[in-house]
């Protein structure tokens, strides 16, 4: 994936705001969690165990604002391991990956700096890159999807002013699973079936919602063995039999499935073994501190003096719904109380963005979503696909955002439902892209582009329009905001959510204060 060199100039331009974006919220939460006095929240927070030098000072006072919340679970884990039946909800990949770069890249500075503090340096530079990565992810599979490089660039420059921005640069795993999961579904594709899965399969090593992504290598199959069978009579000869094609299609779906859901299995055998196998004394070995704050907590270590957790019994003894349930009572309609209006608001904007996605495609393609997209359209017989977010190859990203969003709303803690999509689906990007290109005035002006065959040249990145012809950005975005008292109240309505939850995240998430 060529970010700086290549021929096209929008993914240069995409890559420089995409940096400048993690500058700017690097030095944003520094001088937030400066001036703010950190809140006092009821958070996991597990003791230093050794003294901080001077240089560990400077890096807690520069990042410490990037290691709240969950933070502190994936950088405990990378330093303790899972010590505590409570971390296992946070999967394996992100910490692994922040303690080989802290033990490797950052190795040189083991001198100067204590593990902890490798460790926030290494997970603030791997979330700097894998979102800048997961931008240009982003952007190659809408130019693939939207057949619209115009609305496929608008969209990954929103992704790197995601609402979700302080989840992308904080020490949480949504940066490398964006990556991950963009980058699958772009190689999917392509038609790069093992290379995506592999890459499917990583993901769900990340965050356990990776599962769901079987479906797009599920749906991409089928919708290929369905089109085969719509073709004409005169090519049927050239097919293998039928029962031959349904093996290969079965063999396929089996194995790469398998490979998505391997990760997640060996993890609950991990945790199985961790914490429902024969005490070994490794009670003995953790550090009194540790062990007086699992006291104080309540936190259940591993294997204490024979005792095993109660979901080590059940018929299929998976951690992490138990966690889910036990520690944060995740489940149907849990969170429809009272006193959670504040978080339902707080969901309002994605909540409303999505349901509104859907809305419009399903009314635009209300046939095409009636057959699940396996029927051959007439669009695609004449060879004339539609362009944009109603184009048909959009229908399984929707299906797949949509039914994020209703288990989140419902399921979830639903103020997380931001970040949940945010890092999840591309569909909050296309679908914002879509009301900014379709309905504001000044960049409806630039005139049309649906092919993504091959990028424009650079005068024809944004064209010459009004007043906007001297000193105008190739950002779409940039020049909204150059424009704002002209733009619509729709794009206003846009980008204010888009923006205002950029910088309340830092704001509020960076102080222990209560975020999405």
């Amino acid at each position: 994936m060529a970010l700086v060199s290549g021929p096209d100039p929008r993914l240069r331009e995409l890559a420089w705001f995409a940096v400048c974006c993690r500058a700017l919220t690097l030095l944003l939460q520094a001088l937030f969690n400066l001036l703010i006095p950190d809140h006092a929240a009821d958070a996991f927070c597990p003791p230093r165990l050794s003294e901080p030098g001077l240089w560990d000072l400077l890096v807690e006072r520069l990042l410490g604002g990037l290691s709240r919340w969950d933070a502190e679970h994936f950088l405990f884990i990378a330093e303790r391991g899972y010590l505590y039946e409570h971390n296992c909800a946070f999967f394996p990949l992100y910490p692994l990956s922040v303690r080989a770069v802290a033990e490797g890249a950052l190795w040189p500075l083991q001198r100067l700096l204590r593990l902890r503090s490798r460790l926030l340096l290494s997970a603030v530079l791997l979330n700097s890159l894998f979102s800048v990565l997961a931008a240009a992810a982003l952007y190659e599979l809408g130019c693939v999807v939207l057949q619209c490089r115009r609305v496929a660039f608008l969209a990954a420059v929103l992704f790197s002013v995601s609402p979700a921005n302080v989840f992308m640069a904080a020490a949480y795993s949504e940066s490398m699973f964006a990556f991950l999961a963009f980058s699958a579904m772009w190689q999917l594709e392509k038609g790069q079936s093992w290379l995506s899965g592999l890459l499917f399969s990583l993901a769900s090593g990340v965050r356990a919602n990776g599962l769901v992504n079987a479906g797009f290598f599920l749906y991409s199959r089928g919708k290929c063995f369905a089109l085969q069978l719509q073709v004409g009579s005169g090519l049927v000869r050239k097919r293998p039999p039928l029962w031959k094609q349904l093996l290969s299609l079965a063999s396929s779906a089996v194995l790469v499935c398998a490979g998505i859901f391997l990760p997640f299995a060996l993890f609950q055998y991990y945790a199985y073994v961790r914490f429902c196998g024969p005490g070994t004394g490794r009670e003995q070995t953790v550090p009194r501190p540790l062990l007086q704050l699992a006291l104080d907590k309540g936190y259940r270590l591993a294997a204490v003096n024979g005792v095993k957790p109660p979901w080590c019994s059940r018929r299929f003894p998976v951690v992490y719904s138990y966690i889910q349930d036990a520690y944060w009572n995740v489940g149907l309609l849990r969170y429809f109380e009272l006193r959670q209006i504040p978080n339902f608001l707080l969901a309002l904007p994605v909540t409303l963005l999505g349901s509104w996605a859907a809305w419009t495609y399903v009314t635009a393609n209300p046939r095409h979503c009636l057959t699940l997209g396996l029927a051959r359209r007439k669009s695609e017989e004449e060879g004339k696909p539609r362009a944009g977010f109603c184009c048909p190859a959009v229908f399984v990203y929707v299906v797949h955002a949509t039914v994020l969003l209703v288990f989140g709303f419902f399921c979830m803690h639903v103020q997380v439902l931001t970040r949940f999509l945010g890092s999840s689906s591309p569909i909050l990007y296309w679908f914002s892209a879509h009301l900014l290109h379709e309905y504001e005035p000044l960049l409806r002006s630039e005139g049309t582009d649906n092919q993504s065959a091959a990028p424009h040249s650079e005068k024809s990145l944004l064209g010459k329009s009004g007043s906007c012809e001297k000193g105008t950005s190739a950002n779409p975005v940039v020049r909204l905001l150059l424009n704002c008292t002209l733009i619509t109240p729709l794009s206003k309505c846009v980008l204010g959510f888009f923006l205002s939850y950029w910088l309340l995240g830092l704001v509020l998430h960076c102080n222990f204060l209560p975020w999405t």
